[in-house]
């Protein structure tokens, strides 16, 4: 289980690396992720601010350019001020299969992050869905059209805006051990997401240990 914000870089570099993790021990067949939404947007009661996030994903890209990055590329104006729809999208996929949403959520992210695309744009969801091997794309839209994933999103929230939840991401195991920000740890120089960004550990050897723990727990072991 992962509690995360589409719009998140952390997050975006988290679920990279734990997809290319499991690719690597070859446990697609044993460990599908439950991406929960951590909507940052509603607990800060605005838009995650463009400018902070500029300044994280030059930095995190350079920690693994292989996840996708690029600085946004298109009109200013087209900059999604929301992350709900893509969110509520990977809630209603679930429908499908976690193997469905998940696929969907890295997706997502790929779109925002790495090509620039307004992910909180209906056409844009349904563009994304389609290139998803797991996902069926007209049942996805009908889910987010008659808003069926809607009230789980919210339930989704307010479970996160809890002690237990520390942020974007939060990885939870089988096991009871969970991890935020996995091997990770930063500072800011100076104003949070207005100074200098710091990463001062980076150990991304976590994610096949953390990956073989949800494996052995979702055998019984």
């Amino acid at each position: 289980m992962l509690f995360a914000d589409i719009g998140c870089p952390w997050a975006h570099l988290s679920v990279y690396r734990l997809h290319a993790a499991r690719s690597r021990l070859g446990l697609e067949d044993q460990v599908a992720f439950d991406v929960r939404a951590f909507p940052l947007e509603l607990f800060n009661r605005q838009p995650t601010p463009k400018p902070g996030l500029d300044a994280e994903v030059a930095v995190l890209r350079e920690l693994d350019p292989a996840a996708g990055w690029q600085t946004w590329q298109r009109p200013e104006h087209e900059y999604p001020v929301t992350m709900l729809p893509p969110m509520e999208a990977v809630q209603a996929t679930k429908e499908q299969g976690l193997r469905a949403s998940d696929q969907l959520d890295r997706a997502l992210r790929v779109a925002f992050f790495g090509q620039s695309r307004a992910v909180s744009m209906r056409h844009v969801i349904e563009e994304v869905a389609e290139s998803c091997s797991e996902v069926d794309a007209p049942k996805l839209m009908g889910a987010l059209d008659d808003g069926r994933a809607r009230a789980e999103l919210m339930r989704y929230a307010v479970v996160a805006d809890s002690e237990e939840i520390k942020g974007s991401p939060h990885v939870f195991l089988p096991d009871g051990t969970d991890v935020h920000n996995p091997g990770i740890e930063m500072h800011w120089e100076g104003e949070h997401r207005k100074g200098s960004l710091m990463v001062d550990r980076d150990e991304p050897e976590i994610y096949e240990d953390l990956l073989r723990r949800a494996a052995a727990g979702s055998n019984g072991g």
